[in-house]
C-alpha cells in the first residue's frame, strides 16, 4: 500500500487528513491476522520524479501518524510491527538521515536505483 499527498494538499496543511483517508481506505478490509504482513510506503506525490525530498522531520511526522492510525484501527502490537517505508528521492546523501528516524523501517528507491554506483551507496549505508 502506498500513501502520500500532493504539493497543494501539503501547502494547505491537509497531509494528515489525506494520509488518514488513504490508510483507512487501504486497510479497512485487512483481517487482523494479516496486518503483520502489511508493508506501508509513504511517498509524497509531490516528490515523485521531481528530485524534491521531504525533510526528515516531515517524513517522521507522517510515519508517526501512520503508526498512530494503525494502532487505532488494530492494536499497539500491530502498530509496532507494521513496516513503514519512505519513498521520494532517496539518495546517498539523505539515506542516513531517514534511517535514523524511529518510525522509518526502510526506503523505496526510485530513479537512484538506475545508476549502479549510486544505488550501491544507498544500500551500503551505515547508521
Amino acid at each position: 500500500m502506498v500513501s502520500g499527498e500532493t504539493e497543494t494538499q501539503r501547502k494547505k496543511k491537509q497531509t494528515n487528513k489525506i494520509i488518514e483517508s488513504q490508510i483507512y481506505l487501504g486497510l479497512k478490509d485487512v483481517p487482523l491476522k494479516q496486518v503483520e504482513e502489511i508493508v506501508i510506503a509513504y511517498e509524497p506525490v509531490w516528490a515523485i520524479g521531481t528530485g524534491n525530498t521531504a525533510s526528515p522531520d516531515q517524513v517522521q511526522s507522517v510515519h508517526a501518524e501512520i503508526r498512530r492510525l494503525v494502532e487505532k484501527m488494530f492494536s499497539t502490537s500491530c502498530s509496532d510491527t507494521t513496516r513503514i517505508l519512505y519513498g521520494g528521492s532517496v539518495k546517498p546523501d539523505n539515506i542516513n538521515d531517514f534511517m535514523k528516524l524511529p518510525d522509518i523501517d526502510g526506503v523505496l528507491v526510485g530513479g537512484a536505483s538506475l545508476d549502479p554506483e549510486i544505488f550501491a551507496q544507498i544500500v551500503s549505508f551505515q547508521i
